[in-house]
Formats: C-alpha cells, sequence, structure tokens
C-alpha cells in the first residue's frame, strides 16, 4: 500500500480534494445550484448551528450521492454494546482485567463493529451526558459494511494490530501507538491484517479539545501540528449485494443497505475531521526538584499527562481526559517516585498498550486494563513500594519500551455484565497485590534510616 498522506494540525479550517477530480471544491461559495463534476453538496454539523465561531463543528462534502441514499434503518444484534449502566449491581472493588481474548480466525470470523463490546459507562446518550468504555477483539476486515456513532465521538487506542481506516474524509493507518478520533456522525469502515485489539473511550455530547496549558505557556503537551488530518480520497463503487450502513443510536445497533460505497466524498471542506495522533510526540512536562508537579486529578489546570480532554459544564472538571505515561526521564530528589497512593473523586481506567507499568510490574498486562472506581484507594503494589522507598536516587529513565494510558472521568462508572462475568477476563486475585504491605511506623524516632 502506497504511504498514506495527511493534513496536519489541529481543529484547523482545511480543505482537500481527491487529485483525480481538480477544482472540485467549488470556488466563493458552499453550496452552488450545481456544484463542479455534477456532485452533490452535503453538510455534516458537530455543533449546533448557533455554537460560537470558535465552538462551530462543520464540514461540507461534496459526494457522488448523498448519504440519504439508503434503504430504512433495522434493528440488529450484534456485538456486545450496551448503555445499559443497572444490568448488574455496583462493585467499589479495585479490578482489574488480565489481556482480554481475541477470537480466532480459524473459530469464527469476528469484524470491527461484531467485536466491539461495551466495558463500563456512565451517563444518559438521550441527554448528550456520559462516556463509555468500549473493547473491540477482531480478526477480520469490514467487508462492504461501515459504521458511524449517533450517540458520541469514538476515541480509539489500537493495543496489537494495525487499522486501516476508511472514512468519508480520506483513508488514515493507525497503528499501535497511536490514536485516531472519529467524530460523532462520521462513517467508516476498518481493515484489519491480523487478531487485533483495542480499547475505544466514547464521549457523548461533547468532542475532544486540547487541553489548556496553564503556567506551562505555549509549548507543551500535545502540540497542534503532530494531529494528522487525511486528504480526500473516492471510489466510485457500486457493490451488487448491498452495502450495509450500521449506525449505533441510542445506544443499540441498526443496519440500512444501500447500493455504493458511502466513500463517494471527492472533495470536502470544514473542520469537522477525524484525525489521528502518534503518541511518540508527547512533549513530557516532569518535576525538576522534588514531588509530583500534578499527577492525574482533572481539576488541576492541566494534569501533565493530558494529551485530549473532553469538559464538562465545570470549569476544571473534565466528563473524560485521555492521558498517557510515556518514556520520560525520573528526577526528583527524596521523592517517592512512582505514582503515590491515592483516593479520587474521579474515576481511572487504566490500559497498557506495551511494556510494564511502573507502579505495578506484574500482573497488569498490555491488552488487559484495570479501574479504580470513584473514592476506591490504589497506588503502587508491595514490591515497587518497598524498592522504591529503598533505592538511591539519581537521574533515571522511567517507562522506557512503555506506553501506558488512563482514562480518566468525573463521572462514577458502571461495569457491565460483559466487563464482571462474561469476558472471564476479571482478575480475582488483583487485590492480593497490596496484602504483603506493611507497617513500617517507628513510634519512638521521626527520622527514617536514609537510603543507602
Amino acid at each position: 500500500m502506497a504511504e498514506l498522506k495527511y493534513i496536519s494540525g489541529f481543529g484547523n479550517e482545511c480543505s482537500s480534494e481527491d487529485p483525480r477530480c481538480p477544482g472540485s471544491l467549488p470556488e466563493g461559495q458552499n453550496n452552488p445550484q450545481v456544484c463542479p463534476y455534477n456532485l452533490y453538496a452535503e453538510q455534516l454539523s458537530g455543533s449546533a448551528f448557533t455554537c460560537p465561531r470558535s465552538t462551530n463543528k462543520r464540514s461540507w462534502l461534496y459526494r457522488i450521492l448523498p448519504s440519504v441514499s439508503h434503504k430504512p434503518f433495522e434493528s440488529i444484534d450484534e456485538g456486545q454494546v450496551t448503555h445499559n449502566w443497572d444490568e448488574v449491581d455496583p462493585d467499589p472493588n479495585q479490578l482489574r482485567w488480565k489481556p482480554f481474548e481475541i477470537p480466532k480466525a480459524s473459530q469464527k470470523k469476528v469484524d470491527f463493529v461484531s467485536g466491539l463490546h461495551t466495558l463500563c459507562g456512565a451517563g444518559d446518550i438521550k441527554s448528550n451526558n456520559g462516556l463509555a468504555i468500549h473493547i473491540f477483539l477482531c480478526n477480520t476486515s469490514m467487508e462492504n459494511r461501515c459504521f458511524y456513532n449517533s450517540d458520541g465521538d469514538f476515541l480509539i487506542v489500537p493495543q496489537k494490530g494495525n487499522l486501516l481506516i476508511y472514512t468519508e474524509f480520506g483513508k488514515m493507518l493507525v497503528q499501535p501507538n497511536e490514536i485516531c478520533v472519529i467524530q460523532r456522525g462520521m462513517r467508516f469502515s476498518i481493515d484489519v491484517f491480523e487478531e487485533t485489539r483495542g480499547y475505544i473511550l466514547e464521549v457523548y455530547g461533547v468532542h475532544f479539545e486540547l487541553p489548556d496549558l496553564g503556567p506551562i505557556g505555549a509549548n507543551g503537551l500535545a502540540n497542534p501540528r503532530d494531529f494528522l488530518i487525511p486528504i480526500a480520497w473516492y471510489e466510485d463503487r457500486q457493490v451488487p449485494g448491498g452495502y450495509t450502513v450500521i449506525n449505533k443510536y441510542q445506544g443499540k445497533l441498526f443496519a440500512a443497505k444501500q447500493d455504493v460505497s458511502p466513500f463517494n466524498v471527492v472533495a470536502w471542506h470544514g473542520n469537522y475531521t477525524p484525525y489521528k495522533y502518534n503518541l511518540k510526540n508527547f512533549m513530557v512536562i516532569n518535576s525538576v526538584a522534588f514531588d509530583h508537579a500534578s499527577l492525574l486529578v482533572c481539576s488541576q489546570d492541566p494534569s501533565i499527562f493530558t494529551v485530549l480532554t473532553a469538559k464538562s459544564v465545570r470549569p476544571g472538571v473534565a466528563i473524560a481526559d485521555f492521558v498517557i505515561f510515556p518514556p520520560r526521564w525520573g528526577v526528583a530528589d527524596k521523592t517517592f517516585r512512582p505514582p503515590y497512593y491515592h483516593r479520587n473523586c474521579m474515576s481511572e481506567f487504566m490500559g497498557l498498550i506495551r511494556g510494564h507499568y511502573e507502579a505495578k510490574q506484574g500482573g497488569f498486562l498490555p491488552g488487559g486494563g484495570s479501574l479504580h472506581s470513584t473514592m476506591t484507594p490504589h497506588g503502587p503494589d508491595a514490591d515497587c513500594f518497598e524498592k522504591a522507598s529503598k533505592v538511591k536516587l539519581a537521574p533515571e529513565r522511567i517507562a522506557d519500551g512503555t506506553m501506558a494510558f488512563m482514562f480518566e472521568s468525573s463521572l462514577s462508572l458502571a461495569v457491565t455484565k460483559w466487563g464482571l462475568k462474561a469476558s472471564r477476563c476479571l482478575d480475582e486475585n488483583y487485590h492480593k497485590c497490596w496484602e504483603p504491605l506493611k507497617s513500617h511506623f517507628t513510634p519512638n524516632s521521626r527520622n527514617p534510616a536514609e537510603p543507602n
């Protein structure tokens, strides 16, 4: 496959034409009486028409047939997608999952849509407030099928296997250690090349933004120019047996048939697009003196590891943050350097793309996950505490070869029946990693012994 090209920048006003049809963008207007090449003009709005210019999201698509050219939608029973947060009783315990098992292609072919599984979530789709965390487990490409989400935006984190994503705006290749965001209403189809696994953060009613930098200043964290947007590409393809368009609407899946490929957009312009980002480009901020500058608390402005945020109506509080723990230097003096013990008003779901997470070297594996719910205590395991408390401090590399991430939310997340039972990946022994912790209290000596 030829190397794909992209447009650079986050949230920019962009335009693109497939080079096979030069001049396919109308000049000086959005909706001419007759479009170049006799195309149809169609607007995709990601915000209300009346939103201020700074938050107004829309794109104009110039396509061979409009997206309305389909037969009626009908409900389908496919995958394990749900928004029922009351199907099992709440569980406040620390939860950890072993790597989620990918179906073997030799046993059953499963594509991206049929391999979607909702793990946990909160809020209400109909009122556009909340989120869901999904796991995708697939082994085959979507053939003459596409998907779009009427409920929210998908932030997709592949952990195993490359994703070739066809969208109405063009094609993106997304590999492990990269992420992509497919915003609400955008049709896409995914090709895979092996048994494939990953994580999805879905947010309702809001879009992902770059976090404010606060006292960091002009530069740092995820730089806008490192986000990549696909360039226009189209296919004018008839599908004799019918092309299936799958829609997630109010938490349920519906399917409609049409006679042509939906990826028939010859040109587009606007600021409402899919995009991708390589996590290696994240510019890490860290403490250079002592203590942790800011670990994971969303009410800080900002958490120093935040890539993207989906804000709530409360200043400084997010519906969801996407946070990473990339390779970096640790130099804090007289400091317990791993993540500290913590109880949090936020919910913290962690996943591991590759490597070993510093606070738990064993048990937390790539392709698995953990959930520490609102006010549920958590922190380093006993082995990590003992080592980090006694080690002689010197500048050191942390997390080389590793990429852990967190979906953090101000909402209290409910785990689904699939997450607690049907996945069969829940680690029943997770709590035991803290059982060896012992008291080091010295009531007759205030000053502990310094590490050698």
